[in-house]
């Protein structure tokens, strides 16, 4: 009996150290959790903060990754608005002073005239996965929080990207909808758990029709509602890590982008196109960590030329 107890005192001293070493190390435990919604599909639950992996997550009172804001501009403040998915969020691997619209800010702050602006605010309004028809929702439902100038960054996939949907919210291990009970647990069902989305997300992968069609027509939207704002609008937009160099994008993502630049044309859409940018590195697959998301270094430098670009009026 007694050296039952003394087991049992062990195996549950050992539980506690990792639990707590998940906790204080990965952030396990404590997750960004998502709510549903049925226009824009899933939003990041409003005011959060978390560490994942070492790195600081803030989440405001609009879903934004960005500190509190006032829904209407302050006065002598320049505001830009950030609209984009996962390579604007940054994600668990993107600290909060990492984000492009953190390293943004700190670069507008350093090159706008002072006697006209004495503050800069750049939001992030962006979650993983979201395309221009998630965009053009969440603007519909929250406005442009009187922004001069708003960023839509989007990337190659997103011209493919389907309708919204929230079927993953709370179904899918990476859109919870609520705090998991242990962070052994979560890292458990994230890590040993073999991955398997929603059935019903078969469906809607599979949608119909013009899907680029779609999305550029919530372009246009987006263009709209920020001519009635009187703010001007740019576009920008990185590429997959296999479009660098040869063969580089794929017929049907030349057909989508010849599609994007005849739009941004036809609706005098200001347009900042990465792929000519990225190749003209020597290196340019350091600018990634993955297929897709950017490194440090490939969020600097979009954060440069985007900064050199926006149509800052002094």
């Amino acid at each position: 009996m007694k050296i039952a107890l003394i087991v049992l005192a062990v195996v549950v001293g050992l539980v506690v150290a990792l639990e707590v070493g998940l906790r204080l190390l990965f952030g396990f435990g404590n997750p960004l959790v998502y709510v549903a919604d049925e226009q824009i599909g899933y939003l990041l639950a409003p005011n959060q903060r978390t560490r994942r992996f070492g790195n600081r997550i803030e989440i405001n009172q609009y879903s934004m990754r960005s500190p509190e804001i006032t829904e209407t501009r302050p006065e002598s403040t320049m505001r830009v608005l950030l609209l984009g998915d996962s390579i604007a969020n940054g994600g668990w691997w993107t600290d909060q002073t990492h984000t492009l619209s953190a390293m943004l800010t700190k670069l507008l702050e350093s090159s706008i005239d002072s006697n006209t602006f004495k503050q800069v605010e750049v939001l992030n309004a962006s979650a993983n996965s979201w395309c221009p028809r998630n965009e053009l929702a969440y603007i519909k439902r929250f406005g442009t929080f009187d922004a001069q100038i708003i960023v839509l960054l989007i990337n190659t996939d997103d011209l493919f990207g389907t309708a919204p949907t929230s079927i993953p919210v709370g179904r899918d291990r990476f859109y919870p909808s609520q705090k998991p009970p242990l962070g052994i647990i979560e890292a458990f069902s994230r890590y040993l758990l073999p991955y398997k989305p929603p059935s019903e997300m078969a469906q809607v992968n599979a949608e119909s029709g013009d899907r680029v069609g779609f999305n550029l027509e919530a372009i246009r939207e987006i263009k709209t509602i920020a001519d009635q704002k009187g703010a001007s609008l740019m576009l920008a937009m990185t590429p997959l890590k296999r479009e660098i160099g040869e063969p580089g994008p794929r017929d049907y993502e030349l057909e989508a982008r010849k599609r994007l630049i005849d739009l941004t044309k036809a609706q005098n859409i200001a347009y900042l196109d990465f792929l000519p940018i990225f190749n003209s590195k020597q290196q340019p697959e350091t600018l990634y960590r993955d297929h897709i998301h950017l490194s440090i270094e490939g969020n600097q430098l979009v954060n440069q030329e985007i900064g050199r670009s926006l149509p800052i009026k002094n």
